[in-house]
């Protein structure tokens, strides 16, 4: 894998469509009210056309014991049904905070047993040391990094896109 400094900048609109999926090994972490809850050199990022990558981090470098299963399921038209987590903490609970795809199709399957959090609902997620930015609404959870280039599908008005 290439280092943070050495990758080029990608544009979203290079990504594919069906997506791809992408061994990452750079360092992953994301925190949540003083608690680290991933780290990871495990990752894989999922590349889609128009949105930022979405790091699927596995199951062995998640803090599972914050873990509570949320109420209801979306479905990808190509990884399969999805089901929300939400991150429990000492004074608060994250809504809905991350997602995984416990059975995804064919060829995702190495999505099963890793999870995605959305960094708009979480306080802090990096990639190498640099901070995320949220992408845009509600529902996408992509990881916006300096490597990334836009427009990003997600804000208002690119419902359609």
């Amino acid at each position: 894998m290439s280092s943070p400094r050495s990758r080029p900048s990608e544009s979203v609109w290079d990504y594919p469509r069906p997506p791809a999926i992408q061994e990452d090994d750079r360092r992953v972490t994301v925190e949540c009210s003083g608690e680290r809850v991933a780290d990871t050199v495990r990752a894989v990022r999922v590349l889609e056309t128009s949105h930022p990558p979405v790091f699927y981090i596995p199951a062995a470098d998640v803090r599972t014991d914050l873990l509570q299963a949320a109420s209801g399921r979306t479905l990808c038209e190509w990884k399969g049904t999805a089901v929300y987590w939400d991150l429990c903490l000492a004074d608060e609970v994250r809504a809905r905070a991350l997602w995984s795809y416990p059975q995804p199709r064919a060829p995702y399957g190495v999505l099963a047993g890793r999870f995605a959090f959305y960094p708009s609902r979480v306080d802090s997620c990096t990639v190498a040391g640099e901070a995320v930015r949220a992408q845009e609404g509600d529902f996408y959870g992509g990881w916006i990094t300096g490597e990334v280039r836009g427009p990003f599908k997600g804000g208002q008005g690119t419902r359609f896109w």
